[in-house]
């Protein structure tokens, strides 16, 4: 049997290799699919610890299709280049997010990919 290569790994989705723009607007679809409210958060360190992200603006309440979404994706990713950037996605009824998924990493490529 083998084991997976000691590395970091960070939230949902990790253990896969990095996902493409085409995927993550796949993903995004998902949440809109499944009626969550999608929003885009930031931050310097992704330590488990770490519980709280600084939002992207306010949750996207009214997206209705995956280019909105994509939009706020790639200003966050212009503006926060140094930061982790994931896309979360909120349950109105539960009251409290039922997925996320980084889709930035510090030191990556200009579009996001890592």
């Amino acid at each position: 049997m083998q084991t997976l290569p000691k590395e970091r790994r960070f939230e949902t989705l990790s253990y896969l290799p990095p996902l493409t723009d085409s995927q993550i607007v796949k993903q995004v679809q998902y949440i809109l699919d499944q009626g969550y409210i999608p929003a885009v958060e930031f931050s310097d360190n992704s330590e488990p610890e770490h519980h709280y992200w600084t939002l992207w603006k306010l949750p996207l309440f009214k997206a209705r299709n995956t280019q909105e979404v994509m939009a706020e994706v790639d200003a966050c990713r212009s503006d926060y280049r140094d930061s982790y950037i994931r896309v979360v996605g909120f349950d109105n009824v539960k009251q409290c997010q039922v997925l996320s998924f980084i889709i930035h990493k510090p030191n990556t490529n200009a579009r996001g990919r890592f």
